[in-house]
């Protein structure tokens, strides 16, 4: 204090003017001298130049000299400890060290001779401010007096301080305000009583005691008749608004409604009626509009800042609002000479009731409203519903041209400035309207429902109103057409129904209880069924009426619960029908407008969009598998196939744009309507793709080249396939690539070349230099994430079908010498440069050779899953032998005699690709190395090899292996069971029954010889019996020496291998079983070809015989202990059955019992039949697994397919295999099914943990079924069998004929 002198003293004065000067905007702006503190108490966090103030570099220097040595001190001594062993993260020091320094002597001295000084600095300024404020006021009355002769001036500045305001606006300033306003005083006097509150601070005004006083008479002045005295009140409520609180705005409101309602009732005040209509040129009414429209300027801006407040302000702004909109005049009198309430001015300046949308849009503020709604002002819901059954009366009694007369707002574009009765009614309906559909989106709105009307019997149930609003948009007259439509289009009620609808439809819980009944889609589609008979849908139904009705019903169809109900109606348990369903009905009248059937719109203009939202509505049914169960009868492919062919025809003709003239008016608008359109039935077409029968059904009508090519167009746009789809294009290219049609079109729409250019760029080097300036950081999981996508793509694209195309019988390139710049486009390329690295050239044309090279056995690793594509690379490529010479190459000299192998990531990755590729076995029966090191001194345990035969240490040492032959003591009693009796189907049924009960009870011992036997004789009693036999019998008279000089295959020969490998290490083949299994392939074969037919195609699988290798027989062969005569004696029994289409794939394999078209397409029924019935299960059984599916753009039907064409083999053990086998033959084809939903369900958790690891589609081909056991869910399968088995059978019963 000492030291404190008078110049330190003027020092800091001007300091802190500094500070407060700079930071003057942010404290004025402050409501309160609480916030204003709460301002600079967090200035440092909200100015960025908080440290370049003066008297903040001041605190700082002072603070320095007086603890500066003190926490250096502190600092020293916690860094000592630290070296010392207790360590201390950097914060903790600093706590420590401030919490020592606030508690020393030092500090406390410090704060008490600042806070002494501070004193010192503030009183001598507030001193010199009292000063300054009398010498202002002097100056302030001399200006008053030189200004009281003067006009007021229309200065509504609020630029002055709040801050510094609340000082000097007193208690008697507002007095003196209140005398000034005075009705008996002049009208100067009023004037500048005005001029003097409006320049006031409003929170000054409103916290002021005499302003309920004051409210009072800026009531009264709001009705003045002269306009500079209400327009000012205005001005100042709008600033009010603008500026104050919601504590303070709240009053100002409730003010305004109170002084409009009371306006409104008041029968002095001339309001005009309905009959006169608004004129807006009117000074009344435009003085009415003006505050109608303030008041609902605060009504839209007051939710984005009411929650943080009490709920009573809030509360008293929606009562004070609702009084005013219930505020109705006595309706004795006639209808044209009502006066109007206060809702009709509402809707002219929010016609949209935007007001409402914003209040019901917060759980906050809508509870209140719709409780105060309920309790006291349900009349306002009431009249909005009887303004809109009003309407529609009006639009059904009168003729369009009438009705277009009350909707004049919807299509008028000169501009009025007169409206009357009938569009102020219309405008009224418009606002009731959004207001009901705001109110429906909401529980608590619905259950403000039923209605009571007046001169109505009946009340209005919520039912009953989305009734009238589907009859709205037929009845209701469509809006003039117009060459430059504008916003007001929006206002027409065919439109603002269907937004409001499908707003609804959006909202799962509302579209539940409001849309998904019959009732409402009877309504829907009730013109549709007029329009089918020949009658006239409604008086002013048009074509853009049915589009918006498609729109609802498209959205309708893109929910679960939707659908179902257009497929199925309500009662889906009712057998009878008495009405075809609304799935039927759209259907029928989709082929009508595609087919051109219907004459009413021939012609029209518009007719080509009815068709495209009808198919769209279409489009979303078929595209799930139940959806086109019930569609396929209407062959709606067919009806879409040829209008685009049509469509195709004439966009041909359309002239290409010439060079140098306007390519926008040398393709007239009808071109470009023509290429719109065909691109739509394009995307109609292509969406059958997303189903396996979908696929098929594509197939047929020949158009999959140009839908493959139209989604790829798409997809290099990244557009995604429709509004209604949730995912992008993956399911469909994966259901797309399991066939050997569908990869062909996928290479030549240049889908395949785009994806491995993608891929490149993001692996290798794109074809620019970007990463020269932006380099990549360097990859640390074995597949980088920039390469994720494209690999996973890869794995979706190859299915063995599409491997075939894509790869057979060509070769390598292997070339002498590669650039670096060359870019693979080709599936051969990708393997010959990033698989087969099989020479130097190879391996420098890489930049990142073992980043690549990993991607590239990563990749071979999921594709050699698939026991055909393995078979088929090894045969043309020697896969195997690569590796192993990659593997020797990989060697270190330890001795003269000993190597060791190099363990790096591509060994270890050989390593697991060697193992699993030349070991079959299910989960219990190889072991895989892992491919990762492991911690400790032996970081990779697992021995390396670089030729065969494979170490023991892979081959499981399990039990199992001998079990197989083992015979149990039931086993006698169950064949004994098996006793023919009189009735051979009693028999069977007998034999069924059995069966299933030791599935469930001792499912162990239905292996070995007890198997081959009991196969034996129910297969021979079956194919005895007509009833069960689906194909003919086939002569067959060659023998082994008639075969013997026929060859296999080299893919068969190298399964033979395969199979008799794995069959030795069951225990259950012996040496010659190659020559056997040989035999029985050759016979096959033979057997088979003679019931194929002759095809002419250009798919390579169409090309001779089966170009995999026939698993099941292969399976079969092992089962019968390596029998050759009773494997191949079974065969030929077995073939007569409807299971043997489904089990042994070969069997249908160009086969003269299917329809030519099905021959052609190349597609197996196991594909269109069994993986379609699995997908329509998984939806309905285990649907989390078949939204995995379709978020990880995979499709359930690929892996389906490839686990059931190799029998399962590397994915179950050999018993779990046997008992697929003998399930599917003793209880249906349709088992096959039910396994594999079984399989989905017992892996859920894993699907679900891999889909957001994004790894699904390697997870499910990798990995073996663990812990699955057939018998475990047989009694899952029979609840199945009991809902499914009549659908399943009847179509698996009718592959031989047309599916149509």
């Amino acid at each position: 204090m000492a030291h404190f002198s008078g110049e330190g003293e003027v020092m800091l004065q001007a300091m802190l003017r500094q500070l407060f000067q700079s930071v003057k905007e942010k404290i004025t702006g402050a409501p309160s001298l609480e916030c204003a503190e709460e301002i600079l108490l967090h200035l440092e966090e909200t100015d960025e130049n908080f440290h370049n103030y003066e008297f903040v570099k001041y605190l700082r220097q002072y603070i320095c000299n007086t603890l500066g040595s003190m926490i250096e001190d502190e600092i020293e001594k916690w860094t000592s400890d630290q070296n010392q062993g207790e360590e201390f993260g950097h914060d903790t020091v600093v706590q420590h060290v401030t919490k020592r320094t606030q508690e020393s002597k030092e500090y406390k001295e410090m704060m008490h001779s600042l806070k002494n000084i501070m004193m010192i600095v503030v009183e001598s300024m507030i001193n010199k401010f009292e000063e300054d404020e009398m010498r202002s006021q002097e100056r302030q009355k001399k200006i008053q007096k030189e200004k009281s002769n003067s006009y007021c001036t229309d200065n509504c500045s609020d630029s002055d301080s709040s801050f510094n305001q609340s000082y000097k606006f007193c208690q008697g300033k507002l007095q003196l305000i209140l005398d000034q306003l005075d009705p008996g005083q002049p009208k100067e006097v009023r004037y500048e009583g005005l001029q003097t509150l409006c320049s006031a601070p409003p929170s000054d005004v409103l916290n002021c005691e005499n302003w309920t006083t004051l409210c009072e008479k800026l009531t009264v002045y709001l009705s003045d008749p002269d306009p500079v005295f209400s327009d000012r009140i205005l001005k100042f409520y709008a600033q009010t608004f603008t500026l104050s609180p919601l504590h303070m705005t709240k009053e100002i409101y409730k003010s305004l409604a109170k002084y409009l309602e009371l306006h409104f009732i008041s029968r002095e005040n001339h309001i005009p009626t309905l009959s006169t209509g608004i004129d807006i040129t009117n000074p009344n009414v435009i003085h009415l509009l003006k505050k109608v429209r303030l008041l609902n300027e605060y009504q839209k801006e007051a939710p984005s800042f009411w929650i943080r407040h009490p709920e009573k302000y809030m509360e008293e702004i929606v009562e004070s609002t609702l009084s005013l909109l219930s505020v109705k005049h006595d309706q004795s009198h006639l209808v044209s000479q009502k006066i109007l309430d206060p809702i009709y001015f509402l809707a002219l300046v929010d016609t949209k009731a935007v007001w409402f949308k914003k209040w019901m849009h917060a759980y906050y503020s809508r509870t209140a409203v719709l409780r105060l709604i309920e309790k006291k002002y349900k009349s306002l819901i009431t009249t909005a519903v009887q303004q809109c059954v009003q309407y529609f009366e009006l639009c059904k009694t009168m003729k369009a041209d009438e009705v277009l007369g009350h909707s004049k707002p919807c299509g008028n574009k000169q501009k009025t400035f007169y409206y009357s009765g009938q569009e102020l009614q219309y405008i009224y309906f418009i606002h009731s309207l959004c207001l009901l559909g705001r109110l429906l989106i909401y529980t608590q709105g619905r259950k403000l429902f039923p209605i009571k009307l007046k001169n109505k019997k009946d009340s209005v149930s919520l039912t009953d109103l989305l009734v009238l609003f589907t009859q709205l948009i037929y009845y209701s007259p469509s809006c003039p057409k117009m060459t430059s439509p504008g916003h007001l289009e929006n206002y027409s009620p065919a439109s603002m129904v269907t937004e409001i609808l499908c707003i609804l439809c959006d909202q799962k819980e509302c579209a539940i209880e409001c849309l998904y009944n019959n009732t409402v889609i009877e309504a829907l589609l009730q013109p549709i069924h007029n329009l089918m008979k020949g009658t006239k849908a409604a008086p002013n139904c048009s074509e853009t009426a049915l589009i918006h009705v498609a729109d609802i019903l498209t959205r309708i169809a893109s929910v679960e619960e939707g659908l179902i109900l257009l497929l199925y109606g309500e009662n889906m348990s009712s057998s009878e029908e008495k009405s075809p369903t609304g799935a039927h009905i759209i259907a029928q009248f989709s082929k009508k407008v595609l087919d051109e059937d219907i004459s009413i719109f021939s012609g029209s203009e518009m007719f080509p969009a009815v068709k495209g939202a009808f198919t769209s509505v279409c489009r979303q049914i078929y595209g799930t598998c139940e959806g086109l169960q019930v569609l396929i009868p209407y062959s709606l492919h067919e009806s879409i196939a040829k209008a685009w062919k049509k469509t195709s025809l004439l966009s041909e003709r359309i002239p290409t744009p010439v060079q140098g003239s306007d390519s926008v008016s040398s393709i007239s608008q009808e071109s470009q309507n023509i290429m719109a359109w065909e691109e739509n039935l394009l995307d109609d077409l292509l969406n059958f793709a997303a189903t396996p029968k979908g696929l098929q059904l594509l197939q047929r009508t020949g158009a999959i080249n140009e839908c493959v090519t139209f989604m790829f167009n798409q997809y290099a746009k990244e557009l995604q396939v429709s509004r209604h789809k949730k995912f992008g294009y993956g399911v469909l290219v994966t259901q797309v690539a399991s066939t050997a049609a569908g990869a062909i079109a996928l290479q030549s729409s240049g889908f395949i070349n785009a994806l491995l250019t993608e891929l490149w760029a993001n692996l290798e080097c794109g074809r620019d230099d970007v990463r020269v300036t932006h380099p990549k950081s360097t990859p640390v999981d074995p597949i980088d994430q920039s390469c994720q996508k494209s690999f996973l793509a890869l794995v979706n694209l190859l299915s063995y079908p599409a491997v075939y195309e894509l790869v057979g019988n060509q070769g390598l390139p292997n070339k002498e010498e590669y650039s670096l710049r060359e870019v693979p486009t080709s599936v051969t390329d990708i393997i010959d440069r990033l698989i087969i690295l099989n020479s130097e050239a190879k391996i420098r044309s890489l930049f990142n050779y073992e980043q690549s090279h990993i991607f590239g056995l990563r990749l071979l690793s999921v594709v050699c899953c698939d026991l055909d594509t393995l078979l088929l690379l090894e045969a043309q490529y020697q896969v195997s032998e690569m590796l192993l010479n990659a593997q020797e190459e990989n060697t270190l000299e330890t001795s003269d005699s000993h190597r060791d192998f190099i363990i790096d990531s591509l060994s270890v990755e050989r390593n697991h690709v060697l193992v699993r590729i030349n070991l079959i076995g299910g989960p219990m029966e190889r072991i895989l190395p892992p491919r990762m090191l492991e911690k400790g001194g032996d970081p990779y345990p697992w021995p390396m090899f670089s030729s065969y035969p494979l170490p023991n240490c892979y081959l499981s040492d399990s039990v199992t292996r001998n079990a197989y032959l083992k015979q149990d003591n039931d086993l006698g009693k169950l064949l004994l069971r098996f006793k023919m009796s009189d009735k051979q189907s009693e028999w069977i049924e007998h034999c069924r029954r059995q069966f299933c009960k030791m599935m469930k009870a001792k499912p162990d011992i239905i292996s070995g010889g007890a198997l081959v036997e009991l196969l034996e004789k129910f297969v021979l009693h079956l194919s005895e019996s007509p009833s069960e036999c689906y194909f003919p019998s086939v002569e067959y008279t060659a023998t082994d020496a008639n075969v013997k000089n026929e060859s296999l295959s080299s893919v068969q020969q190298l399964g033979v291998k395969m199979t008799v490998r794995y069959g030795k290490f069951l225990n259950l083949l012996r040496d010659g079983a190659e020559n056997d299994l040989t035999l029985v392939l050759k016979h096959c074969e033979r057997f088979l070809k003679q019931q194929q037919a002759s095809v002419k195609s250009s798919l390579l699988c169409l090309q001779g015989s089966y170009t995999g290798h026939d698993w099941f027989v292969s399976s079969l062969f092992i089962i019968m202990l390596g029998d050759k005569d009773k494997t191949f004696r079974f065969l030929q029994q077995f073939s007569r059955l409807l299971t043997s289409a489904f089990l042994w794939l070969p069997r249908l394999h160009i086969s003269r019992y299917l329809p030519i078209d099905t021959i052609e397409s190349g597609i197996h029924p196991v594909y269109f039949c069994s993986t379609h019935y699995v997908e329509m299960l998984l939806k309905a059984e285990v649907p989390l697994v078949f939204s995995a599916f379709h978020m990880s753009g995979f499709a359930p039907s690929q892996i389906c397919l490839q686990w059931i064409t190799q029998c399962f083999w590397n994915y179950l053990d050999w018993i779990e295999i046997c008992h697929y086998i003998a399930t599917c033959v003793f209880l249906g084809p349709d088992y096959q099914v039910y396994i594999c939903i079984a399989i989905f369900k017992h892996l859920q958790q894993d699907i679900l943990q891999h889909t957001q690891t994004q790894d699904l589609q390697v997870f499910l081909k990798e990995e073996a079924l663990h812990g699955f056991r057939v018998s475990d869910y047989f009694e899952y399968m029979e609840i199945l069998e009991q809902n499914y088995r009549p659908v399943l059978l009847r179509d698996m019963w009718n592959i031989r004929v047309q599916s149509t």
